[in-house]
């Protein structure tokens, strides 16, 4: 009786609204999810030869940055209407749209994490007979590794965030039913929908910190380091350690 009495109230919070539609919250969070993936990976594979020729050459870089950046100040409601007339109807308007968002965030980063690699460690690298290619990606992607990654993280918690713009063309994921409530002042829908857009976006980011840990060793051993060197300080400044 409570659960109806929620439903007929329109309350906010409603434990019936999510027994009720549980299958419809399902296949919103997979559409959801599906398209943030697949964007953020065509987002990365398209990012990573333009980061390439930016940072191979400099002329091109300021123009190849600031089309991006361009990019990324369209509207998204101009942007898939612009996209409407050559893809259609279909959840590759959405797709689209978001690889050229997420691609700002993603080449700045992968420019910024490779310029950031110390010069006399590409030296060393050339005089141990490393090619650019075996250089590359053998070398200077590992030292850049925590920089593209806080891009990738950034790029995905906004993916995740504008793939509810898709509503508008029918391929928005939880969008389609936070724009469905709030089109029917259906409340819980709306906060439930919402709520799991959020719980998506931090689980995304933690899943990727814990994946640059993985591949990112070293600036544990690192982060361990200072730590062991400012418990020594701290003890031999209160006296538990003779200086």
């Amino acid at each position: 009786m409570a659960g109806r009495n929620c439903l007929e109230a329109n309350d906010w919070i409603c434990g019936a609204y999510v027994s009720s539609r549980a299958q419809d919250l399902v296949d919103a969070t997979v559409q959801h999810v599906w398209i943030t993936v697949v964007s953020v990976a065509i987002g990365v594979v398209v990012a990573f030869p333009l980061a390439l020729v930016a940072r191979r050459w400099k002329a091109v870089a300021g123009p190849v940055l600031g089309f991006t950046t361009i990019l990324y100040t369209v509207p998204s409601l101009a942007m898939f209407s612009l996209l409407l007339p050559v893809f259609g109807l279909s959840a590759a308007v959405v797709v689209t749209g978001l690889v050229l968002y997420s691609l700002t965030i993603l080449v700045r980063n992968i420019v910024a994490g490779l310029e950031a690699v110390p010069e006399d460690v590409k030296e060393a690298a050339r005089g141990m007979g490393f090619g650019q290619t075996r250089q590359l990606f053998q070398v200077e992607l590992p030292l850049a590794l925590p920089a593209i990654m806080a891009g990738l993280r950034i790029a995905t918690v906004s993916t995740v965030s504008l793939t509810t713009i898709g509503a508008i063309v029918g391929y928005g994921g939880l969008g389609n039913l936070i724009y469905e409530g709030m089109s029917s002042l259906f409340k819980a829908q709306v906060l439930t929908a919402s709520a799991i857009c959020v719980v998506l976006a931090v689980a995304a980011d933690l899943l990727l910190l814990g994946v640059q840990r993985l591949l990112t060793p070293w600036t544990r051993a690192r982060g361990g380091a200072r730590r062991r060197a400012r418990r020594s300080v701290a003890r031999v400044e209160t006296g538990e350690v003779a200086a």
